[in-house]
């Protein structure tokens, strides 16, 4: 880089941002280029979205944008201050995961982890559109991801998968009213006999 390159970079004008990210309202100065996934990774620290080919082909740096699958190498960071982001750290943790991260997990729909960022924030959106996906679906959605690790297979188990324990979480949040009634009806008829 030249001096003079070196000095236009240092007087470019900087922008106060303040968005959304995992449910936290986060502020930087950046300059008006500065994308969305540099901004998450290098200002913010949230080094799970990653960067691969930086030309929006490869997935890598996929993060939800209200909710939707976006390329956050493609979006700069001034343009998402009207938006909700969530990035991969925003799934789930460790000891709470998320239905896909679960499933991804036990499917070994990862290998090296490159990938699986943007695997995890595509599928997630993904089954919020479609909760009871076919194989071939859920091949057609995770067609924009790239993985040069496995031959896919694996990822796409992880997607059914994850549908699965989706709709088990769900039936058993619709089930729980109904047991607490039944167990108090129970008991009450038990009381009054």
């Amino acid at each position: 880089m030249t001096d003079q390159a070196a000095t236009e970079e240092l007087r470019e004008a900087l922008h106060d941002v303040t968005i959304v990210v995992n449910g936290v309202a986060r502020t930087a100065s950046v300059p008006a280029r500065r994308l969305l996934s540099d901004f998450l990774r290098h200002d913010l620290r949230l080094t799970g979205t990653h960067v691969g080919c930086e030309h929006g082909a490869c997935g890598a740096c996929t993060v939800l944008v209200d909710g939707e699958p976006m390329r956050s190498c493609l979006m700069f960071a001034v343009t998402a201050q009207e938006h909700a982001i969530t990035t991969v750290e925003g799934l789930g943790t460790l000891d709470e995961m998320n239905p896909v991260q679960r499933a991804f997990t036990e499917c070994h729909g990862l290998q090296c982890g490159f990938c699986t960022p943007g695997f995890l924030t595509t599928v997630t959106a993904f089954l919020d559109e479609n909760p009871a996906p076919t194989a071939e679906e859920a091949r057609e959605a995770i067609s924009g991801n790239l993985c040069r690790c496995t031959g896919y297979q694996n990822i796409v188990k992880s997607v059914l998968r994850a549908a699965e324990l989706r709709q088990e979480k769900t039936m058993t949040y619709a089930a729980e009213p109904a047991q607490r009634h039944t167990s108090s009806s129970a008991v009450a008829q038990e009381g009054s006999a």
